[in-house]
């Protein structure tokens, strides 16, 4: 891939050898910046996992960046009015499921109460190629909606490791402050390490990259985030 003028003069502030602890890799990392729009920060987190293992979790970050969520809840009639007031854009049984078999999609994020699961399984195919799937293990399946919506309008998403045992996900945006990164980072960090299999040897934590949409990476140290 060819890069312009702009990355190749930044690229020379990043020493491809080091390690940046993480205050330095963010505030690095804001130099960085030759995009003209506000760039998304991306972390990705290499982890030492066996072949069955993976790592899935959510995690509320302390410093906000994304445009509030359009949150839809399926569950019987009788918590419709619940979901609403909690915040839910959009709430029902039947007629949100074939409205979605049609093809509408308005919405950023599913909820369920575990008593329509076996309605919504039937979604399966269309809800779980986008990653919208309502999961027990995400806190999405759930009769608390209440708290359910309220975490997820806090922030609350999803982290996972694809087949090379790699976390991607966006930590802040380049505008952002460099101790807010920095603060959201570590508490992903804690939250990865927290979900550490038992039957790990050696470090759990292989690797971390940071980088804005357009920036090069900047690899963080690990040593605090292992500890």
């Amino acid at each position: 891939m060819k890069h312009g003028k702009k990355y190749r003069e930044v690229v020379k502030k990043v020493d491809a050898e080091k390690s940046y602890d993480l205050p330095e890799a963010c505030a690095l990392l804001k130099e960085l910046k030759v995009a003209k729009f506000d760039e998304t920060v991306e972390v990705h987190i290499r982890l030492n996992l066996k072949k069955s293992q993976s790592v899935r979790d959510t995690v509320v970050l302390p410093h906000q960046f994304r445009a509030e969520k359009k949150v839809l809840v399926f569950c019987k009639s009788e918590k419709e009015a619940e979901a609403l007031e909690a915040g839910a854009t959009f709430a029902g049984s039947d007629v949100l499921i074939e409205k979605i078999k049609g093809g509408w999609m308005d919405f950023d994020i599913a909820v369920a109460t575990p008593d329509m699961m076996k309605d919504v399984g039937k979604l399966g195919m269309i809800l779980g190629r986008r990653g919208l799937m309502p999961n027990p293990k995400t806190g999405t399946v759930t009769f608390d909606i209440k708290a359910a919506i309220g975490e997820l309008k806090k922030g609350r998403t999803e982290f996972r490791t694809d087949k090379s045992n790699i976390i991607h996900i966006a930590v802040g945006k380049i505008s952002m402050e460099a101790p807010h990164i920095a603060a959201n980072l570590e508490t992903l960090l804690a939250e990865v390490v927290r979900k550490r299999p038992s039957d790990v040897k050696g470090e759990f934590i292989q690797s971390v990259y940071l980088a804005g949409t357009m920036t090069p990476s900047v690899k963080v140290a690990m040593a605090k985030a292992e500890r």
